[in-house]
């Protein structure tokens, strides 16, 4: 990955926000799902805690495998997602990075990221005998419609009451103003720096993004994750200006959908550096510039600019859209092909991918390839199989670069 100064940053602010959230006796502690709407526990002085992210540090640091089978050992099955797999197995055994998390006061699920959420955040109320507050984002299967948006303030108002019982005092909508700026404000920093890399070279490519979007995911709503993103945004744009390549000598520029292989990204980042291919965008990481897009001038619509927010996720819309989405994003970064990552842990981001690749190579004339793996278990994964489906691809575009 490229070495941004950032990234020391990053660690520092990540470190403390886990020491936190082991040692904190003031602040009630929630785990969340990575799209739920966080900016109402923010507006609480809760501390919300991401098991998805923990998972994904755990895979990253090569140690996802050992808590995935201590959860299987308890009857989990391997059929069900990586993520949650992998946080079973730190509950159970207390292990990672950060020695498991601390125990929750109560959960906070939205379904828009995904279904199963529901089911595991119900095996961890069960087994602390806390709350769980479900936020059901309804699937867009025909675009954003009014009834949609109605439905989910109704449960945004729920979710208010919820966490004035459980606080005992009154829901701060001031604070909460304050907080959704600040997520905002964070969001756009993310996704003005995701942006640039439509300039060519590119100066960033997306395991940079991966690596850089924990913030985003676990702060967002705080002041600090704003300065840490005007930091990265910076040093980013600086790159631009000098034309700094992420690759030296960028030949392809693709776009990657769908989650990334945490414990292959230091391999896959020799694999694309080797033949001259940038991951210039990702779907995954644009995904959290998207939950800061809220229109704050009018007042009266802020509740319904965070449902929007909070419905419109790539992966909560339906196929036609996200052929556009992915079409437009091609058009828009200059690229030369697309990679889809069928995987088997995330079956709502991979369902209809072989399709989709076609459908999107017939509309925009850029080749596509899926490989088949899992974002958190490298037992689910083959370098041979995946490298060679990758080298085939690589090719494909240099042959219509040469025609």
């Amino acid at each position: 990955m490229t070495e941004f100064a950032a990234f020391k940053k990053m660690k520092e602010l990540l470190t403390n926000y886990y020491i936190e959230a082991k040692t904190t006796q003031e602040k009630p502690i929630a785990w969340i799902t990575s799209g739920a709407p966080v900016e109402f526990l923010y507006a609480m002085d809760i501390l919300p805690i991401y098991p998805e992210n923990y998972a994904a540090m755990c895979a990253a640091n090569h140690q996802s495998v050992e808590l995935i089978e201590a959860a299987e050992a308890e009857g989990f099955s391997q059929d069900i997602c990586a993520y949650a797999r992998t946080d079973f197995g730190a509950d159970i055994t207390q292990g990672g990075p950060a020695a498991g998390l601390p125990p929750p006061h109560f959960l906070l699920c939205s379904t828009n990221i995904c279904k199963t959420v529901i089911k595991w955040y119900e095996v961890i109320a069960r087994k602390y005998d806390v709350p769980l507050f479900i936020v059901d984002t309804p699937f867009l299967h025909d675009g954003l419609t009014q009834e949609l948006i109605d439905y989910t303030i109704s449960q945004f108002k729920d979710l208010e009451n919820f966490l004035s019982d459980f606080t005992g005092k009154p829901f701060d909508q001031e604070r909460f103003f304050e907080v959704l700026y600040l997520s905002r404000e964070a969001a756009n920093y993310w996704q003005k720096m995701l942006y640039l890399g439509k300039n060519i070279p590119s100066p960033f490519n997306s395991l940079d993004s991966f690596i850089h979007l924990g913030p985003i995911v676990t702060l967002r709503g705080t002041k600090e994750c704003v300065d840490y993103y005007k930091l990265l945004y910076d040093e980013v744009a600086e790159r631009a200006e000098k034309k700094l390549a992420s690759v030296p000598g960028e030949t392809h520029r693709v776009l990657w959908d769908n989650l990334p292989v945490w414990f292959k990204m230091r391999r896959l980042e020799k694999f694309f550096e080797e033949h001259k291919t940038t991951l210039v965008v990702t779907t995954y990481a644009n995904s959290w510039g998207g939950y800061g897009n809220f229109n704050l001038d009018q007042t009266d619509d802020i509740y319904e600019s965070v449902a929007r927010s909070y419905l419109n996720v790539y992966i909560n819309i339906g196929f036609e859209d996200r052929i556009k989405y992915l079409a437009q994003l091609i058009d828009e970064f200059s690229l030369t092909g697309f990679i889809m990552h069928s995987n088997r842990s995330c079956k709502p981001y991979s369902i209809g991918m072989y399709r989709l690749q076609e459908e999107l190579s017939k509309l925009t004339g850029k080749p596509g390839v899926v490989i088949e793996a899992d974002q958190n278990d490298p037992r689910a994964y083959s370098d041979a199989q995946v490298e060679t489906r990758l080298e085939a691809f690589i090719e494909s575009m240099e042959s219509i670069s040469l025609n």
